[in-house]
This record gives C-alpha cells, structure tokens and sequence, in this order.
C-alpha cells in the first residue's frame, strides 16, 4: 500500500538530521479518514500541541491531535535542543512595551517550560538525554554588561539561578579563546528534542488522546458553534479547537497568517568526538548560545558530537550548503574541530513575531491559538500548552494575560517584512561587530 503524500513534507519522513538518525521506535499513526467528533481537536503534534493534549489528556478530555506529516516533524524535532529560561523579549523591552504589571506575571513563569519538561520526562520515563545547565557566553565588554544587567535584572524579580562567569572561570565549561566571559544558568539544560516529543506523544496516548498523522489540514471552520477541522480524507468536528501550527500552519488559517514570519535556522552534527575530546571542549557538558542578534548555539549530543547551530535566513528558505554556513563559525569556536566529519546537517523553521513575544489567543468563540515563540520555542510551548490547558478547563487567568498583550504586524505586511527584518538583523549584526 502507497504511503500518503504531504504538500511539503512528501511522505513525511523526518529531515535529515542527527536527531531523525538516532530516534527511539515510534509507530505509524493512522490518517484521518470519514467524519468524526471529540471534545477537543488541535492541530500540530509539536511541542505545544503535545504539550497542550497531555495536559488536557490527564484531566479527563477526549482529545485528538491531527498532524500534517509525522509527530515532532517541524521545529520541534529539529531545534537546538536547548532549555533556555525567558522569552525573546528580554523582561525590561515586556516592562517598557507592556507595564510592570505584564512583566512580574511573565518573570513568575520563565522558568516553568524548563520544569514541565523535567517532569514530563520523570513521570514518563522519557529516554532524551536530558542534561543540566546552560551558558550564555559574550564576546566583548558591551555583551559581558548586557549579561550583567540581565542577571541583576531576573534577581529583581527573584529569580537567582544565573551566575557570572569570568574569562577564567568560563573556561570550566568552554574551552575556548573567543568569550570575554559570560553567565550560567543553572536551570537551563538540554536533551534530544525529537525523543522528547516522541516521548510526550506515547505519554499522551497513554493518557487515552488519539493522534492522526500524514493529514495535514485544508481548511478550518473556526466561526462554527462547534469547529470543524478539514482534511482531503476526513473531518474532526469538536467542541474546542487549539491551533499549533506555528510555522507550519501556512495559510490555512487567514487570520492567523500575518502575525508570524517563517525564519529558517540551521544544526549540524560532527561525528562523535570521544570522551577526551568533548570534555576537553566542554568541561561541565552545559549548552552553550552566545547573544550575538544572529548568534552561535551548540552543545554536545548524548553520544559526544558537537551540536552545532546557528543562522537565519529570513522567509523559511533552506540555504544551499549548511555545512559552509555554520563550519567557519565552529571553527572559530573551535579551532580543534578544524577537519572533522560533519555528519547530518538539517534546517527548520521558527516562528518570528514582530515583537518577538510569543502569541496566545482566540478567534471565534471555541478556537485558541499559541504560536511565534520567536526561537525560545522548546520551554515556551510547554508552559503555553499548559496555560490552553487551563483555559479550556475553565481556568482563563493565565490565558487573558497574553490573550490581551497586543501584538504588532510587520512593517510593509508580508510583501515586505522579510526585506526588513533582513535590514535589522544586518544592523544589529553590525553592533556586534563594533562591540556597542
């Protein structure tokens, strides 16, 4: 028997990636066919999606996820794998765009997606590599004050897991000559996010929530009394609909299409390192991102390769040789990988708000939205998957907060947002370059 075809995702295998390479076993959901009816149906079966349907799944909800291509497909199985506590928006751009107010509720939950995930792999007995802690490293003096203002500024709202790190001390956790210093946070972390999200799946169906795969969605009637969610073989009619196509969602949902841009970011894999090597590189086995405005993110996989990522190509493009993208940079890192095998490279695309704070909302009565994580996408889909489910249990307290922070389309709409966003990043890019 042929195996369905998706629009972009062909038969939905995922990329190739390490990540893809070294998966854990996962069946072959089913395709929606025929018409059918649940209390709950959400479109996408990534983080938030997952996140949103266990949640849910645990409370007693029959809940369905339909997903275009396979479980963990876009971003969520293809991310850096880091667990990086905060939004995009840094708390100060939230308190000076939004009020004190806005910013205190969103410093009481930076840290929660990093705890969802610790649980969800301990209750579950999720096999991700999960890892603690990571580093924001800086390169010049500017960066090094950027960290110290941010440490002092999450201290003032009680968050004090984050220590500065000087030249010398950071080379406890990376051993290399390009850092003036940088920060630890010892909240953070990192693991196989494709196994994470194959691990949330099983958890869900454990749970007694159903997930569709290979049918990816043609239309939504969200205006319904009782949504329908269309696909070229079947319909879900539901009570409540959830829509976490972030990236992925295209256009299939017109009200929703203006509020994000596809932006494509690339990873690469060395062959593994050995035990002497990777320890030598990074010492304490922490992540590690820089804050260059397009910045450097690696760490070391649970077999000892080098996870190496970075770029941005704005529009969701892949470029054409990933391998020459991200080698010069690594190799600046680390002139001891000069010559190494690279041996996956991948691109994927995250959703880019205007903002770059994260959306939640609803349009129609019984049809919510989560998505423009904005690339802190691996904690934030699960603290909003839990807030879609506090709401649709009632409970809008968490939700009526990000459902009433305005968000901002891009300058010039679609024909020009990618040509600006371009410009932007090409001047903060030259900041770092002149250290101011």
């Amino acid at each position: 028997m042929s195996r369905p075809s998706h629009p972009y995702a062909g038969d939905g295998s995922h990329t190739t990636s390490y990540y893809a390479a070294s998966a854990n076993p996962a069946p072959e959901r089913p395709v929606l066919q025929g018409d059918h009816e649940i209390d709950v149906c959400i479109v996408g079966a990534g983080y938030s999606g997952l996140s949103t349907g266990l949640h849910l799944a645990e409370k007693g909800y029959k809940v369905a996820i339909i997903e275009g291509a396979r479980v963990g497909w876009g971003a969520s199985g293809r991310n850096g794998g880091q667990i990086v506590n905060g939004l995009n928006a840094s708390l100060q751009t939230i308190k000076r765009r939004y009020g004190q107010d806005t910013a205190t509720f969103v410093a009481g939950l930076v840290q929660e997606g990093g705890e969802i995930i610790r649980e969800r792999v301990r209750s579950y007995d999720i096999k991700c590599d999960l890892k603690d802690k990571n580093i924001f490293t800086g390169l010049t003096s500017a960066h090094m004050r950027e960290l110290e203002e941010r440490m002092k500024l999450w201290e003032s709202y009680g968050i004090k897991n984050q220590e500065m790190l000087d030249k010398d001390q950071l080379r406890a956790h990376v051993n290399s000559d390009l850092y003036a210093g940088g920060m630890i946070d010892h909240s953070g972390g990192h693991m196989h996010p494709l196994n994470l999200a194959l691990g949330e799946a099983a958890a869900f169906e454990q749970n007694g929530g159903t997930i569709y795969e290979m049918s990816p969605v043609t239309g939504v009637d969200h205006e319904a009394a009782r949504p329908v969610v269309r696909t070229d073989k079947g319909t879900m009619t539901c009570k409540t609909l959830v829509l976490c196509g972030n990236a992925y969602l295209g256009h299939v949902v017109p009200e929703l299409a203006p509020r994000v841009m596809p932006v494509s970011t690339q990873v690469m894999a060395t062959e593994p390192l050995g035990e002497d090597l990777a320890h030598e590189l990074l010492p304490s086995d922490a992540c590690v991102e820089d804050i260059r405005y397009i910045l450097d993110y690696y760490r070391l996989s649970g077999d000892k390769r080098m996870l190496f990522g970075g770029g941005t190509v704005y529009g969701g493009a892949d470029p054409r040789d990933i391998e020459a993208k991200l080698r010069r940079n690594m190799d600046k890192v680390f002139p001891q990988l000069k010559g190494i095998k690279i041996t996956h490279a991948w691109s994927g695309n995250f959703a880019l708000s205007f903002s770059r704070v994260p959306q939640m909302g609803r349009i129609g009565d019984n049809t919510y939205f989560a998505h423009g994580y904005s690339g802190h996408g691996v904690t934030g889909s699960h603290t909003f998957g839990r807030i879609l489910s506090e709401a649709i249990d009632g409970d809008l307290t968490r939700f009526d907060v990000f459902a009433n922070v305005p968000w901002y389309p891009f300058p010039g709409g679609r024909m020009l947002r990618v040509p600006y966003s371009v410009a932007g990043s090409w001047w903060y890019g030259l900041r770092d370059r002149l250290g101011i």
